[in-house]
C-alpha cells in the first residue's frame, strides 16, 4: 500500500497561512464551548435540583440510566429525528431548485432575484415561528380559510391539538426558514463546478438527467455534504418553533425541549445536563455519519474532487 505523497512547499506553506487565520477563532471556540461542555458532563453524573443543593449526591452514570429507561426520552429522539429527516431531505431539494434557478438566471435579475429567495433565512426564527403561528391558530389564522377546499380542513380545524397536525406546521416553517440556507451553499457548488464538462457531455449527446448525475452532482459531493451536515445539525437541535407554537405537548417534545424543561422548568440540573450530553453525543454521531458517508476530502484540492 503506497503512502501519501509528500506535500509541496506551496501545500504546506498554504496550510501553514490556514491554520494562522483559522488558529484564533479555532482557540476562541474551544475557550467558549469546551468549558460548558465539561461543566454538563461533570453535573450528569450528580443527583442534583437547585430547590435543594445541600442534597447533591454522586450517582455516576445513574441519571443516564434513568434517562435510557424513560419512554419520554425515546418518544423525543424519535421526534427529533423525524424533524431532521423530513426537513432536511426536503430543504435538499427544494434547496437545489433553487439554486439551479439562481445559477441560470438572467445576469440582470440574478441580483434580486437571489435576494427574494434569501429573504426567509434573514428573518429571526422566533419572527418566523409567532408568524406561521398566528397564521395557523385556530383563532387569529387565515390558513383555514384558504384551505377550506381541503378534505377535513374547515374553520373549526386546529392544527395544534394533535401531533401530526402540528409536526406538519413546524416542519414546514422550518423548511421555509431554512431551505434559502441550503440552497445558497448548493449554489456556491454549482458554481465550482467546471463549465467545460458540462459542455462536453453535452455535445456528447448527454440527457439533462446524465449531465446532472455523471457530471454536476460528483463535482457537487462537497457542497451537497457541508449543506446536509450543517442544516442535519441544525435541525437535531430544534427549539424555538416547538416551544413558541406547542411547547412540546401533543407529542412534539424533543430533546433541546425535554433539556430546557429538566433543567430550567424542573430545576434538576443533573438529569438535564445528562440529557443535554446525549443531545451533544447525538450531534457528534451525527457529523461523523456525514463525513465518513460522503468521503469528501474537504481539505484536498476543490474539496476532494
Amino acid at each position: 500500500m503506497k503512502g501519501k505523497a509528500p506535500l509541496s512547499e506551496r501545500a504546506r506553506a498554504e496550510r501553514r497561512l490556514g491554520w494562522l487565520l483559522a488558529g484564533p477563532a479555532f482557540i476562541i471556540m474551544l475557550l467558549v464551548t469546551v468549558y460548558p461542555i465539561l461543566q454538563a458532563v461533570f453535573d450528569s453524573m450528580f443527583s442534583y435540583r437547585l430547590t435543594a443543593p445541600e442534597e447533591r449526591e454522586f450517582v455516576f452514570l445513574g441519571n443516564y440510566a434513568v434517562i435510557f429507561s424513560d419512554p419520554v426520552f425515546w418518544q423525543a429522539l424519535g421526534v427529533t429525528a423525524l424533524i431532521t429527516v423530513v426537513t432536511v431531505a426536503v430543504e435538499l431539494v427544494l434547496g437545489f431548485a433553487l439554486a439551479l434557478v439562481m445559477n441560470s438566471a438572467i445576469r440582470g435579475i440574478r441580483g434580486p432575484l437571489r435576494t427574494a429567495i434569501l429573504v426567509p433565512y434573514g428573518t429571526i426564527t422566533v419572527v418566523s415561528a409567532f408568524a406561521w403561528f398566528y397564521a395557523f391558530d385556530l383563532n387569529s389564522g387565515f390558513v383555514n380559510h384558504w384551505l377550506s377546499w381541503v378534505p377535513g380542513i374547515d374553520a373549526g380545524f386546529d392544527w395544534f391539538s394533535a401531533a401530526p397536525s402540528a409536526l406538519f406546521v413546524i416542519m414546514a416553517s422550518e423548511i421555509w426558514k431554512t431551505t434559502p440556507f441550503i440552497s445558497l451553499l448548493l449554489l456556491s457548488g454549482l458554481a465550482q463546478v467546471p463549465g467545460e464538462l458540462t459542455e462536453a457531455a453535452k455535445v456528447d449527446g448527454a440527457t439533462w438527467w446524465e449531465r446532472m448525475s455523471r457530471v454536476i452532482l460528483p463535482n457537487m459531493k462537497a457542497a451537497i455534504m457541508v449543506a446536509v451536515l450543517f442544516r442535519a445539525l441544525d435541525a437535531f437541535r430544534i427549539f424555538d418553533n416547538i416551544f413558541i407554537m406547542t411547547n412540546g405537548a401533543y407529542g412534539t417534545e424533543v430533546l433541546s425541549l425535554l433539556a430546557y424543561r429538566t433543567s430550567i422548568g424542573r430545576l434538576e440540573i443533573g438529569m438535564g445536563s445528562a440529557i443535554s450530553v446525549v443531545l451533544f453525543c447525538c450531534v457528534i454521531a451525527i457529523s461523523v455519519v456525514a463525513i465518513k458517508g460522503f468521503k469528501v476530502d474537504l481539505a484536498g484540492p476543490k474539496g476532494g474532487r
